[in-house]
């Protein structure tokens, strides 16, 4: 049993928990049974939960910005990609034998309608406003040339095709249908060149920074929970009963000290130093790798009103898969732009906000082996890095030019978004391996939890946020009221869809009227589709 858990049945429902005290120095401190240290879609996705779950919970959330979804979650910060594997090439590599691993692709897949069902649920209960002002309808395309990449893409395709979740994907190597869906992408283009392109009309673009904002106005509208904006964490420590005082700093040089039964550290790039500083043996097992984007972005509507779709496209042989080019229509605010990149960039800083000296603070003893590991290993990395820190902006034209290959200088302007801390991670064979996803990383009692990791990310943040609450509070998340709340929030959450094409296409067309979005078409409910998915999907973490 968690802390949180042990102390709930005497103090969380007591009026004076979330009030001021004294401590031993005589100096105040507030005591909050939830504590929240960054103001990102992963603390408000979470904040929900947790509030929905247990209503009495006192709660209060730490932002270092003068608001909240001001660093990675921010619309222009991040792609805004609804990641589903419709589109992202990367998530479906070839094995050994020549054939197309969809395993990872099916679980995005399946992650991605845990987020839907539970953005639904909020439109639903009144917390989420306006849908379309957080997501909107926007087709996910491949786009790829050669022959073989052509071939690629075909065989991705036909093994997609085995599964429900992807009945909605068409696929064709003809200029002119190619056209009808991406018209910019093919002006211009040598009608001789071998192209081929996947196309789904249920792909979606999402404002994340939208989403947190609405979540966290919902919570502020509780009288158990507090946001502190402009403060920063200064130093966190563990009480003598398994509690963690966390000393606060703000812009007005005060200072307070906040009690907390359970710390989640959602601090996006900020997360490891502050889980470092937490002490916890599991941080231990971490280093960071800081890698920065930048996009072309153009506002023109010329652009805009012609092409509707986020197309993705192939690394470069050699490039690591976080180089994947993507075209991106985003709608931030109501209004169209598109987005290409991204063109990697490089700073010691783990925030797009933070400190020249966050790479060299947070390279410890116990982290330094694997993360020179990493560095030797990666070459091609550190290669791929160099070149982009050479780019010039004729440079980053060509490379727009091989999508849009009328593409104008004059029209795009450079953007830097957000950054990332890519995982370096201790590994008993390799001293250390570099891990692309999103990893929890939790106390063993459960008091303490961060995230750490970049894509697939916000997209994921429903289904990353549940299983924290698997390993933060096993015990409670049995309970036939927690499990009862949990799948009237997410009626799907615990059931594979891939594996059963009518609850499939019942959720998607549930979750698109509740959203505001292109209904999915019609597929057959065939056998085959079925038992492909049971063998290549990856179980979610049941309940019971």
């Amino acid at each position: 049993m968690t802390i949180l858990e042990n102390a709930q049945r005497e103090t969380l429902t007591r009026p004076e928990h979330s009030v001021h005290a004294h401590g031993e120095s005589g100096n105040e401190f507030e005591k909050v049974d939830v504590l929240f240290i960054g103001g990102g879609i992963m603390s408000a996705t979470l904040g929900v939960l947790l509030h929905e779950l247990e209503p009495g919970w006192s709660m209060a959330m730490i932002e270092r910005l003068s608001d909240v979804a001001a660093e990675s979650s921010n619309g222009w910060n991040n792609a805004g990609t609804g990641h589903t594997a419709l589109a992202e090439l990367n998530y479906t590599p070839r094995n050994a034998s020549g054939s197309i691993e969809i395993a990872k692709a099916v679980r995005i897949n399946e992650d991605f309608q845990i987020s839907r069902q539970f953005w639904s649920w909020g439109v639903n209960r009144g917390i989420l406003k306006q849908p379309r002002s957080f997501i909107n309808t926007t087709p996910h395309m491949s786009f790829v040339w050669g022959d073989d990449n052509v071939r690629f893409l075909k065989a991705r395709h036909e093994a997609l095709q085995t599964n429900a979740l992807f009945q909605s994907m068409k696929y064709s190597e003809s200029h002119r249908e190619i056209a009808q869906w991406a018209p910019l992408m093919m002006e211009g283009r040598d009608s001789r060149q071998k192209v081929a392109a996947t196309w789904s009309s249920i792909g979606t673009d999402v404002n994340f920074g939208e989403i947190t904002h609405q979540f966290v106005r919902y919570l502020e509208s509780q009288s158990n929970f507090n946001l502190l904006l402009n403060s920063d964490v200064k130093q966190i420590a563990r009480n003598d009963d398994g509690s963690w005082r966390v000393t606060v700093g703000n812009t007005h040089a005060q200072t307070r000290r906040i009690d907390a039964r359970f710390v989640f550290v959602g601090a996006g790039g900020g997360s490891l130093p502050l889980l470092q500083e937490a002490g916890i043996p599991e941080a231990k097992e971490y280093g960071g790798f800081p890698v920065g984007g930048s996009f072309l972005v153009t506002e023109n509507t010329d652009m805009t009103s012609r092409h509707f779709a986020k197309a993705y496209g192939k690394a470069s042989v050699g490039s690591p898969p976080m180089s994947v080019p993507h075209l991106d229509t985003r709608i931030l605010d109501g209004k169209k732009a598109l987005l290409f990149g991204p063109f990697a960039t490089f700073s010691t800083k783990f925030l797009k906000n933070g400190s020249y000296s966050d790479l060299l603070a947070s390279t410890r003893m116990n982290n330094i082996v694997p993360m020179v590991r990493v560095g030797l290993s990666e070459f091609s990395l550190i290669k791929y890095l160099a070149g982009q820190l050479m780019l010039s902006d004729a440079d980053r034209l060509k490379t727009l030019q091989e999508y849009l290959p009328r593409a104008q200088q004059q029209d795009w302007r450079l953007w830097q978004a957000g950054q990332r801390v890519q995982i370096i991670k201790r590994d008993k064979v390799k001293g250390g391996v570099l891990k692309l996803g999103t990893e929890i990383v939790c106390a063993k009692d459960g008091s303490i939890a961060g995230l750490l990791g970049a894509s697939p990310g916000a997209s994921t943040a429903a289904p990353i946020m549940l299983n924290l609450l698997d390993m933060a509070f096993k015990e409670r998340l049995r309970t036939p009221a927690w499990q009862a709340k949990i799948r009237q929030i997410i009626p799907g959450y615990g059931t594979l869809l891939s594996a059963n094409p009518r609850k499939a296409y019942e959720s998607l067309n549930a979750t698109s009227e509740a959203l505001q979005l292109s209904a999915p078409p019609q597929w057959e409910s065939t056998s085959r589709h079925a038992a492909a998915a049971a063998s290549a999907a990856v179980p979610q973490r049941s309940l019971a």
